[in-house]
């Protein structure tokens, strides 16, 4: 049962998107997200999907998907739900999306998933991240503009991330040690390429299939990056078929070495859910290390 006054907060977002006239009929929780308390709104204006959570020091975590959401739509790739409405109210945030239906893979899913996901990657910029900073899951995800990815993987993505990790006593100092010594090797180690617009959190929760049998992905974090971080979030958790990574190399070739590459992706994420989830998320890390 959704307190009254989050009840309140969301019928005055409602309104505040569509109206004085908009009134809530009801409130249904979903369940399976893991940072956020999500719900579907039957009201007087259609229904919606919503989202909203205790900020706390997260402020403007919901206007950042928002932002998120708006880049990815505009770059006409790949659809993803239509954010109406991003709306904070004391130590809330809420967020007003488009309800959309899912359905089943049919034949030609994966092919066209991977071949959009290509074309998103294609969208570039003139350097790596972005003109604000924002989230990955409830942490907050730096994005200052670097010319070389080496200097914006290490700078804004895993030594914040691995800091975070020692403060909290889930990293010691040989992991220290061991990710200092891969940071001399990831200039030769990744491929020079431009800037690619990514999801920033490509995971198998992140996307659906539409009831019309359409790929959709939601809860982005993107910016500009190196794409094999997409395509190496990916692979973290599996659900994503084979035919999705062929489809993609059709349409936007990859470099030899591509998938030796992922696993030091994936450290990123790895560590972002060293620091927001209990579990052996740091062995994976160490395991990683070790062979680089």
């Amino acid at each position: 049962m959704v307190q009254v006054d989050v009840q309140d907060a969301l019928e005055n977002m409602l309104r505040q998107t569509f109206g004085s006239g908009a009134g809530i009929l009801s409130i249904d929780s979903k369940g399976g997200g893991s940072i956020n308390e999500a719900v579907i709104l039957r009201t007087t204006v259609g229904n919606f999907f919503a989202k909203y959570n205790e900020l706390g020091q997260n402020r403007g975590m919901f206007k950042q998907e928002k932002k998120g959401l708006q880049l990815l739509a505009d770059a006409k790739c790949i659809r993803v739900p239509k954010a109406y409405f991003a709306y904070e109210e004391g130590t809330h945030g809420y967020l007003l999306l488009e309800l959309l239906e899912p359905g089943d893979p049919e034949f030609g899913f994966w092919e066209d998933f991977g071949t959009r996901i290509a074309r998103l990657h294609k969208n570039t910029n003139g350097q790596f991240g972005l003109d604000e900073d924002n989230f990955c899951g409830s942490l907050k995800q730096k994005n200052t503009f670097k010319d070389n990815w080496a200097e914006f993987f290490i700078e804004n993505r895993l030594e914040p991330m691995l800091k975070l990790a020692v403060d909290n006593k889930k990293a010691d100092e040989n992991v220290v040690k061991k990710m200092e010594s891969l940071y001399t090797k990831l200039p030769e180690i990744f491929p020079n390429e431009k800037p690619a617009l990514l999801h920033g959190d490509l995971w198998g929760g992140n996307f659906m299939c539409s009831i019309d049998g359409e790929p959709i992905i939601y809860d982005p974090a993107v910016y500009y990056g190196h794409r094999e971080m997409d395509l190496g979030m990916s692979r973290l958790f599996g659900g994503f078929d084979l035919e999705f990574y062929e489809a993609y190399d059709a349409e936007y070739p990859l470099e030899p070495g591509w998938q030796k590459r992922l696993d030091i992706c994936n450290i990123y994420p790895l560590l972002v859910h060293v620091n927001l989830f209990p579990g052996s998320y740091i062995q994976s890390v160490k395991n990683i290390l070790s062979r680089f």
